[in-house]
């Protein structure tokens, strides 16, 4: 084992500064202020949670998660993912007069990454579930609220690409008819490896007409005329009910006025294995990945209770790089003093304080550069010997 660097931090840890962090700040209270305006009650779950139950629940891959020890023995986990502590709660405590439920978080989560994958293994989701309620109006809510709360983060050009699990699943098992070849291709999708998929495809032994079928789920990507071409590749009853699913919501989303953002995109698949209807991912600008993800989920049912939900789960790291770096302004208001009126610095201090305002006390003796120093503010009020400007 090499010896570590002094400044050296865990692989995929990562530090905040302060201009940084407060701008994270200002993103995540103006999405938490949208999600409480939409009824959304705020939870917290333990970082730690059991591996028998959440790590063994979740769908992160098990190379990925943080284990530990507790003086029992038992193996603990940090939480890779916040769908997961959320439905254990929501059985456990939420759900016992079987009503809709709606929840919200703000919360780091843990995966462990390889050296070579340069991703943090520590980053901050904020986000929503939706429990307890199988309609197509809790799926379009939950969407228009992801929108409505990117807009007032600041985020004006993105777009949320909508699919359905049910349509490729059928697809494939209706064509390939083994869960191996359709793994194989789903693969292909999710890590968005359109000329690995196509290769795929035309290694098959089968028809010229179901390899087209296989082709042009690729094309189904647009607006509400993709849903006429995506009935004319599926045939079976069952994947024929999600693009019903697909249409419902799109009534949903217009008359919630958002559709400007929306796009169907029937070649979106996830990795989260308890996904079971229609899913979404937000994309924008300067980011090569989705912003954010997500969709209609089972997994209340691991822990005993017969019962779906719908949630997103936004990255504020890949967000906050999507809003390019503005400046933000870190202070408004400070008061260099001298040693004979710093009483009078602190009651002016004081008042600002309960008027709101932000202001730094800074003693003149403590600082090399005024000028550098005071760049840094809006306001600046020196209380200097005797006089004052």
């Amino acid at each position: 084992m090499s010896r570590l660097f002094m400044f050296e931090k865990p692989l995929g840890m990562r530090d905040t500064l302060p201009e940084l962090y407060e701008k994270k700040h200002q993103v995540r209270s103006s999405i938490a202020d949208t999600m409480k305006l939409w009824g959304y009650q705020f939870i917290e779950t333990p970082t730690l949670e059991y591996y028998e139950t959440v790590g063994a629940a979740s769908a992160i891959l098990d190379a990925q998660l943080f284990k530990l020890l507790d003086k029992e023995g038992h193996t603990l986990v940090l939480r890779p993912e916040m769908t997961t502590p959320i439905a254990r709660v929501a059985a456990s405590k939420l759900l016992n007069e079987d009503l809709p439920v709606r929840l919200a978080y703000s919360a780091n989560v843990y995966r462990a990454q390889q050296r070579e994958g340069g991703r943090p293994a520590e980053f901050e989701q904020i986000g929503v579930e939706y429990l307890n309620d199988n309609t197509v109006s809790c799926d379009g809510e939950t969407i228009a609220l992801l929108i409505s709360s990117l807009k007032k983060a600041g985020l004006s050009e993105f777009q949320v690409s909508i699919g359905h699990v049910g349509f490729s699943q059928e697809l494939f098992m209706q064509i390939l008819g083994t869960n191996g070849r359709a793994t194989a291709l789903r693969k292909f999708l999710y890590e968005k490896n359109y000329v690995g998929y196509r290769e795929s495809v035309q290694s098959f032994n089968l028809s010229s007409i179901d390899k087209q079928r296989l082709l042009k789920l690729l094309q189904l990507r647009g607006g509400e005329e993709v849903i006429e071409f995506a009935l004319d590749v599926i045939e079976n009853d069952k994947g024929k009910q999600a693009i019903t699913e697909l249409q419902e919501l799109w009534d949903v989303i217009k008359d919630y006025g958002v559709e400007e953002h929306v796009k169907f995109d029937f070649s979106i698949v996830s990795h989260m294995s308890y996904y079971s209807g229609i899913l979404f991912e937000v994309y924008a600008g300067n980011v090569g990945f989705p912003i954010g993800n997500g969709g209609r989920y089972s997994l209340l049912e691991k822990f005993g209770k017969n019962a779906t939900a719908t949630g997103f789960a936004v990255r504020l790291d890949m967000l906050l790089e999507a809003m390019g770096g503005g400046q933000t302004e870190t202070t408004g208001h400070c008061i260099l003093f001298s040693q004979e009126r710093r009483k009078e610095a602190f009651e002016l201090a004081r008042k600002l304080h309960e008027e709101g305002t932000r202001t730094v006390l800074q003693d003149i003796t403590g600082v090399k550069d005024i000028d550098a120093f005071t760049k840094k503010f809006a306001d600046t009020t020196f209380l200097i010997g005797g006089g004052q400007r």
